[in-house]
């Protein structure tokens, strides 16, 4: 298995660009699914406490003796918890169920623009990172105007912004935002949930490459400088959705996957999503 590239953030840090997300997996399944992930050489763990099992993680990396500083855990505050106080108790129960001392990355799960209170949830970030409690913090499912006014109203650029993005919804003006302000853009749901992968235009790649459509998508995601966090609780398509750094898509076929984009979203909209 190839090494997993990274991706330099704004602050310095690094980021494995290709990650393991544990979304919609029960808690009692997560523990299992992290080990398997972890075996087959992630290093990379998305979790948030809405998804209810942060502590599944936790099991898994305390069973796996890797050490601590070899992996990269981002977790998320949760919709409810919003405000300045409230997102330091978050944190701090966050790291208690996942038994660290530290995340790596720390992200506002949704802007909840009707709350509007990601600004003040913002600044609990940003004392957290300056207490050195967490290496880096970023957002999750902002928008460009969302960003726009979280950068004009704080010190603090975030390093990372993750949207639903995949062949059929590529997001490119938050993308766009992003570049502007330094952002990596990060992509969850990047096979759109399996949505994609019977797509002509993917199974013919695939095919030529002798690769499985899922690994096509990942593979145009990560030539497009792109995090990724795939999801999945089979160890042989944990395993598979890692091996894609031994193939590169040409600009063709780079092209025909970025004709699929139309308005494919599996989730809510962030402007109107308030949890």
């Amino acid at each position: 298995m190839s090494a997993i590239p990274t991706i330099t953030l704004n602050n310095g840090v690094e980021i494995p660009q290709l990650g393991f997300g544990v979304f919609q997996v029960p808690d009692d399944e997560t523990t299992e699914a992290v080990a398997a992930a972890l075996t087959a050489g992630y290093r990379s763990i998305d979790t948030a406490a809405i998804y209810g099992n942060e502590a599944g993680v936790g099991r898994a990396i305390a069973g796996a003796g890797i050490p601590r500083n070899e992996l990269f855990l981002t977790s998320k505050v949760w919709n409810a918890d919003h405000g300045y106080d409230n997102t330091l108790r978050a944190y701090d129960t966050t790291l208690t169920k996942l038994g660290v001392d530290a995340l790596d990355l720390y992200l506002i799960h949704w802007p909840t623009p009707r709350r509007d209170l990601y600004i003040d949830t913002w600044r609990a970030l940003e004392k957290l990172y300056a207490d050195g409690r967490v290496r880096a913090i970023g957002v999750s499912n902002f928008e460009p105007e969302h960003l726009d006014r979280l950068i004009d109203s704080s010190s603090v650029v975030p390093v990372v912004n993750q949207v639903e993005l995949h062949p059929t919804l590529q997001n490119r003006a938050v993308t766009a935002a992003n570049t502007r302000h330094g952002i990596a853009t990060e992509a969850w749901s990047p096979l759109a949930q399996g949505a994609v992968l019977g797509d002509p235009a993917i199974t013919v790649i695939a095919t030529r490459h002798g690769k499985t459509p899922a690994q096509v998508v990942l593979r145009w995601h990560l030539q497009q400088d792109r995090i990724v966090i795939p999801k999945s609780v089979t160890p042989r398509r944990i395993a598979e959705n890692l091996d894609v750094f031994d193939f590169t898509l040409t600009s063709e076929e780079l092209a025909s996957i970025d004709a699929l984009d139309r308005d494919g979203r599996t989730g809510p909209h962030p402007a109107e999503f308030h949890g």
